[in-house]
């Protein structure tokens, strides 16, 4: 159904929410999507739904007329997914989040920032990541992983029970003793296979009581020694060490290239220390500059949301700093050799030109993460000891060509070093250009996941790009 033939007053007086059009003063208003890569990609139309009815009403009118849809409430989605050329739910009104007797319900709208701030006010937390505007749906659907999450394992790991309206309109509960099978694909399938999400309830842990920062950089000439030291070290230190390692060159091609490790350990300084001096006994070089600052967990997420651009106290401020990104990731189960290191750092620098940013992101894996079945949730990569990402951005108002130079130069660096992966993409990393998406997201669980769907949506109401496909 095109644009011009969809009527959206009927749907209009359903419900308690507002229905924007385009060519709207509201439409226009609207968040931009976080990645402006996505950009072309416009709605016929957007609800803003404001209760669990509103979405029922919306996924029945959607139904009807065979539209296209797709679930938003951050908007961060690596594949565009938080778009559609169809209809839009936008779940950010619904939003609320309590504690009662150590579990949290949490609207699907609520954005990490406002969950971390409630919980945090009660001692509390969950293990999640580090930009405050992500929408906790979305980061808990597809896993979640973060600071806390070696020691804790994934976001959707705390995940105990969850509500959603389903194809066919109902709105089920379901948990460990309701819907099994569809908890089950729920925590680790990602956004919009089965239907809308509109709560969520997580079983919490308290809040560390201490937490050491840590960031030391090398010059890049040292690059390639950095990475093979931090290859055999990360994946296998400590639970409580999550320590990350960041490749960059920046948008100025003058401007030399930066090797950084940086991250977080649940101990002391003095214990971090300690766990820093064994990665640097690795390197015949000391780093150039150290910081390593012992502080309260909830000064640490104040940290991290700094480091990403974003306030922890305003999840939903505007974002000033898109860029179009092209991203590709997957995950290791053993150290890249030296020689496919080397041809990785060079790749980086290779042909650099003005405006184009790039990123090498390695990030352990291993402690809890590796501690649940991979059958046990949808959620499969529970063998892995590292993931590496491959980030290219420019400018939103950049040519053409500067743009698929940036998405060209993510593949060469993912093809580089692919030949040694597992073949493995994390689902909250989606990638709209890859093949074989269904096992590379879901491994041996594609299967089972077919048959949830076909469950709960055999007619495909929810159908997008990579959505699971409805089969027997």
């Amino acid at each position: 159904m095109n644009q011009s033939s969809l009527h959206l007053d009927d749907l209009r007086s359903k419900i308690d929410g507002l229905v924007i059009e385009p060519g709207s003063f509201e439409y226009t208003a609207l968040p931009k999507l976080n990645n402006a890569r996505f950009d072309h990609i416009q709605p016929q139309g957007v609800v803003l739904c404001s209760t669990p009815a509103d979405v029922t009403q919306t996924v029945g009118f959607i139904r009807s007329l065979r539209l296209e849809t797709a679930t938003r409430c951050g908007g961060h989605c690596f594949a565009g997914r938080s778009s559609t050329p169809g209809l839009l739910i936008d779940v950010s009104a619904i939003n609320s989040v309590s504690l009662s007797n150590g579990t949290a319900r949490i609207g699907a709208g609520a954005r990490l920032g406002e969950v971390y701030s409630m919980l945090l006010a009660n001692g509390m937390t969950i293990p999640g990541g580090s930009c405050p505007s992500v929408g906790i749906a979305g980061l808990t659907l597809g896993g979640g992983l973060g600071w806390l999450g070696r020691k804790y394992g994934l976001t959707s790991d705390h995940l105990i029970g969850a509500k959603i309206v389903v194809a066919d309109g109902r709105i089920l509960s379901c948990d460990e003793g309701h819907h099994q099978d569809l908890f089950w694909a729920l925590r680790g399938a990602g956004t919009g296979h089965f239907g809308v999400v509109v709560e969520l309830l997580f079983q919490t842990l308290p809040a560390p009581q201490v937490a050491t920062i840590f960031r030391l950089t090398w010059p890049f000439s040292h690059a390639a020694r950095v990475v093979d030291a931090w290859l055999g070290w990360a994946g296998g230190a400590p639970s409580e060490m999550a320590a990350s390692l960041d490749l960059r060159a920046s948008e100025d091609p003058t401007e030399p290239p930066s090797c950084e490790l940086f991250g977080m350990n649940l101990g002391t300084r003095s214990d971090t220390l300690e766990l820093l001096e064994a990665f640097t006994a690795r390197l015949s070089t000391s780093p150039t500059s150290t910081l390593v600052e012992e502080m309260t967990y909830q000064q640490t997420l104040r940290h991290w949301a700094d480091r990403a651009g974003e306030r922890l106290e305003v999840p939903r401020a505007p974002n000033t700093k898109r860029r179009y990104e092209a991203i590709k990731s997957e995950f290791f189960a053993q150290p890249l050799p030296p020689e496919a290191v080397v041809a990785l750092v060079d790749n980086l620098t290779r042909e650099r030109v003005p405006g184009s940013f790039r990123e090498l992101n390695f990030s352990a894996w291993g402690g809890a993460y590796n501690r649940v079945p991979a059958d046990a949730t949808a959620f499969a990569h529970r063998d892995g000891r590292y993931w590496l990402k491959h980030t290219a951005a420019v400018e939103v108002s950049a040519e053409a060509h500067e743009k698929l130079a940036a998405e060209r130069w993510a593949n060469r660096s993912w093809q580089t070093v692919r030949g040694w992966g597992t073949g493995h993409v994390f689902p909250n990393f989606p990638d709209p250009n890859l093949a074989d998406w269904g096992h590379a997201y879901y491994g041996a669980n594609y299967e089972r996941l077919l048959e949830v769907k076909y469950l709960y949506d055999r007619h495909n109401v929810f159908h997008f790009h990579q959505s699971l496909p409805t089969t027997r």
